[in-house]
């Protein structure tokens, strides 16, 4: 007999039979051969991508121009202070982005007869957006927008470069949550308006907040891209990373700050790229098992 839990009634300890026990056995000697076997192939493949690398006619020339260590050592002071730059100007974007893209899908999928203006702007500006190279709208927006000398508006090229990225990233970030929003199924609208919950209401209280846990895995992706797209930055004059970098590589002739420079990004991608997969595998097992 065993309680409803599946553990055995009166408080008797359940112990394993040798068939369980064998057959755990041959599971975790399965998985040691499985881990052993990937780690050999990973193991070899890299052994002979690096043989092949070193071995290669140019392999001097390429390891003093781009894996110099004095050079590599040089520029790093100034590339880590630079970069500083680039973490400012995504820790400034994102939110707005965030906030900025919420509002836009909400326009977009306005119902009311009044909005109908508010909607059709909001198609366009995602149209519109969507369809002009990030690297494009940074130039058009760091050299235009200062050229038009506007009173009140600055003129920093840090401010215009933040700027395009905004309006660049919060056109694709829209269609996330509007992808999200739709997903939302009828019946769960249909609740709201039968517990007498105005439109307002319901987005707020229903739509929304589910929307966005559902998308929050692509959301983290875009921003991925935006960590990386800030050293576009570098095309009207900030001094980020990459421009730093440059700098230093047509002062001394010599490419090692570039991989330095994206070593600075990768640390700074990883760990966002590994949480957007755990949160991911965390949604998939949450729409499994049905849990809220």
């Amino acid at each position: 007999m065993t309680s409803p839990t599946g553990a055995p009634a009166g408080g008797a300890t359940w112990t394993p039979s040798e068939r369980e026990l064998e057959r755990r056995a041959v599971r975790r000697a399965l998985r040691r051969r499985s881990i052993g076997v990937a780690t050999t192939a990973l193991v070899v493949f890299f052994a002979g991508l690096g043989l092949l690398l070193v071995t290669s006619p140019g392999w001097e020339r390429v390891r003093e121009s781009f894996f110099n260590g004095f050079h590599a050592r040089a520029s790093l002071p100034d590339i880590a202070d630079a970069f500083l730059i680039n973490v400012a100007m995504f820790m400034i974007a994102e939110p707005i982005i965030l906030v900025l893209g919420l509002l836009i899908a909400l326009a977009r999928g306005a119902r009311a007869p009044v909005l109908a203006p508010l909607r059709l702007l909001a198609v366009a500006y995602t149209d519109v957006v969507r369809g002009i190279p990030t690297l494009l709208l940074v130039l058009l927006m760091g050299f235009g927008m200062p050229g038009l000398q506007l009173q009140g508006l600055p003129t920093s090229p840090f401010f215009w470069a933040t700027a395009a990225l905004v309006i660049s990233y919060s056109a694709y970030v829209a269609e996330v949550f509007r992808s999200g929003i739709e997903s939302i199924h009828p019946s769960q609208i249909a609740s709201a308006e039968a517990l007498a919950l105005s439109r307002t209401q319901t987005m707020r209280f229903v739509v929304v907040p589910q929307a966005v846990r559902r998308v929050v895995p692509p959301l983290l992706n875009d921003f991925v891209s935006l960590q990386k797209d800030t050293a576009l930055a570098s095309t009207i004059g900030v001094f980020e990373a990459v421009f730093v970098a440059r700098d230093y590589t047509n002062y001394n002739f010599n490419y090692t700050p570039y991989v330095v420079v994206a070593l600075f990004f990768v640390a700074l991608t990883i760990p966002l790229a590994r949480l957007t997969d755990a949160l991911g595998r965390r949604y998939a097992r949450r729409e499994r098992t049905g849990a809220l």
